[in-house]
């Protein structure tokens, strides 16, 4: 007996189920509050919010990852131009940051998956370099960028700042690799 009905489309068996369910979509307003995931992040409500005055001039591009029925489980930000052009130049070269996935979502394959569709818009946007600041210790992230095709291409001191949710300033050291990909 034949069937008449439609095919189930599964995932391949190696993606779980819920990543095709994630929506990766643009940022909006409503969603800083989740960027600080239930009080983890909150120190950096400054920093979400001066990213986000940066998208409304169109400096900066910020993706989420959200899981309908789970809420937001990564974001990316990706800035178009900034001070230093060697990360930035607003023409050719954008500087990924903030690239965050929640835990229990990690090794996934949705890094993977919200870096594709970054590059891709990058590459329609025209820009043709992509470069990130990755830390030294955080082994995990370099390995998945180098299977994605960035490489190193300079040290970085790792300091900067940021003034966190009570109006403290707070320093940051952290050593790091600039990373690079050609689109």
């Amino acid at each position: 007996m034949v069937s008449h009905l439609k095919p189930t489309l599964l995932p391949p068996p190696s993606e779980p189920a819920w990543l095709s369910k994630v929506i990766i979509r643009l940022m909006r307003e409503e969603d800083l509050p989740a960027l600080e995931w239930d009080g983890e992040y909150r120190h950096f409500r400054n920093v979400f919010g001066q990213a986000w005055q940066r998208f409304q001039k169109g400096l900066s591009v910020l993706w989420v990852a959200e899981l309908p029925g789970v809420g937001l489980v990564g974001q990316v930000f990706i800035q178009l131009i900034c001070d230093r052009p060697e990360l930035a130049d607003g023409k050719t070269r954008a500087y990924l940051y903030s690239f965050r996935v929640r835990p229990a979502y990690r090794g996934l394959g949705l890094g993977s998956r919200i870096l594709q569709i970054v590059e891709n818009d990058l590459r329609q946007r025209g820009f043709r370099y992509v470069t990130l600041n990755v830390g030294k210790e955080n082994r995990l992230a370099q390995k998945m960028y180098k299977r994605h095709g960035y490489h190193i291409v300079a040290h970085e001191p790792g300091n900067w700042s940021y003034i966190n949710d009570k109006g403290v300033v707070i320093d940051v050291h952290e050593p790091a690799w600039r990373m690079e990909k050609k689109l």
